[in-house]
């Protein structure tokens, strides 16, 4: 979304040529909320998701000077609760300086509109709970509140690999396998 000449902020698709932007301004929100994680495998995501759109894609927000000042990461799913292929709000920041300018509202509804376009049947995301204006911007772009809570365990410690794709092949094959072991 190019700005028109009053708005200050586009809101684009990140290119491969940002993803040091994106990893960058990821892990400033990471470490805002306290998560400690290796930089190298947030870029390992964004470069995945870049490569393939069928996982998800990402939006930078960027000043008139072309400055990143915010970011939006999406990933796509496939479940039965909507009926087809949905996305996740995975993670959506802005640099504190930045903030209370509209630029959460222009990422938000510029995720949408691309999201709409690949033919996500919907989109979840999760809020921390007491974070009111967050919920409240969500609420003014159509989020509704689930009245559910979320829960996580990990499955790989966090200095093993983790979230490694499998081809379709290995996918199979891990199949196979598991199924031969438990029958």
């Amino acid at each position: 979304m190019k700005p028109t000449p009053t708005q200050k902020f586009e809101v684009r698709l990140l290119q491969t040529e940002e993803i040091d932007a994106a990893v960058d301004l990821l892990g400033r929100q990471l470490s805002e909320h306290g998560v400690k994680t290796n930089l190298g495998k947030v870029r390992s995501v964004i470069e995945r998701i870049v490569d393939d759109d069928r996982l998800g894609f990402v939006m930078l927000a960027l000043a008139k000077d072309e400055r990143p000042v915010g970011v939006a990461l999406g990933c796509a799913f496939l479940g039965i609760e909507h009926g087809g292929t949905s996305g996740w709000i995975e993670e959506l920041y802005v640099l504190p300086e930045f903030r209370q300018r509209g630029i959460g509202s222009l990422l938000i509804a510029e995720f949408i509109r691309v999201a709409s376009a690949l033919g996500w049947r919907a989109i979840d995301l999760e809020n921390e709970t007491g974070h009111q204006r967050a919920a409240s911007l969500y609420e003014r772009h159509g989020f509704t509140q689930l009245d559910r809570s979320r829960l996580s365990r990990r499955l790989v410690e966090s200095g093993g690999e983790s979230g490694r794709v499998h081809s379709a092949r290995h996918s199979s094959d891990l199949k196979s396998s598991y199924l031969r072991r438990h029958r």
